[in-house]
C-alpha cells in the first residue's frame, strides 16, 4: 500500500462500491473556517477533521503551538470518525498537504497501516471531476482499538540538538514560523 493516492484511483474505488473512511483536512494557519469548507463542499462521504481541535492540543508554552493530543484524546476522535478496522483511510487537505500528512502520520504511529494522502488534495479532486457532497452525513462510531504513540516516531528538542552527524533535520513549520 503506497503512501498516496492520485484523484483517479480514489473515484475508481469510492465508484466501485468498495469500503473506505475520507477524512477532510482541510486547515491553514492563521483560519479557522475549515469546517465551514467542508460544509461547503467535500468529498461525498468524508469526515470532517478539527486540525485544531483534534490533532493538536494547546498545554504549555514549551511544548509548542501545536503539540500532539494526548493517546486518549486521539483515539476517542479516531473512533468518532468512524475509521475501522481493516478499511482503507484516505486523508485530505487544500494546503500543500501539511494538515493532511499530519493526520496520516498520527494515523500511522498509532497502528493503522491503510492510510493514503490525496495528492493534490481538495483541488486535485475537483480537477478531476469528483463529485462534491454538502451535506454531513451522521458518522457511526467505532469501536477500534487504537494503540497508543507515547513518543513514538517523535523527537524533542534536546535530541533534535543531538541529531546524529549526517543525519537532515527538516522544519516543516509556516515560513513565518520558521522566522520567529
Amino acid at each position: 500500500m503506497g503512501t498516496v493516492i492520485g484523484a483517479e484511483e480514489l473515484r475508481a474505488l469510492l465508484d466501485s462500491g468498495a469500503e473506505a473512511r475520507v477524512l477532510d483536512a482541510r486547515w491553514k494557519l492563521g483560519r479557522d473556517d475549515g469546517r465551514e469548507q467542508y460544509l461547503a463542499g467535500h468529498i461525498p462521504g468524508a469526515v470532517y477533521v478539527d486540525v485544531e481541535g483534534e490533532l493538536s492540543r494547546h498545554g504549555d508554552p514549551r511544548d509548542g503551538r501545536h503539540p500532539l493530543p494526548s493517546d486518549e484524546a486521539f483515539a476517542e476522535a479516531v473512533r468518532r470518525w468512524g475509521v475501522r478496522a481493516g478499511v482503507p483511510v484516505v486523508v485530505y487537505d487544500d494546503a500543500g498537504m501539511l494538515a493532511s500528512s499530519r493526520l496520516w502520520w498520527a494515523l500511522r504511529r498509532t497502528g493503522f497501516a491503510d492510510v493514503r494522502v490525496l495528492d493534490g488534495g481538495w483541488g486535485a479532486w475537483l480537477a478531476a471531476g469528483g463529485g462534491v457532497q454538502t451535506e454531513e452525513e451522521p458518522v457511526e462510531a467505532s469501536d477500534i482499538r487504537v494503540d497508543a504513540a507515547g513518543a513514538a516516531g517523535s523527537i524533542d528538542t534536546d535530541s533534535a540538538a543531538t541529531w546524529p552527524r549526517g543525519g537532515v533535520l527538516v522544519d516543516v513549520r509556516a515560513a513565518e514560523r520558521y522566522r520567529r
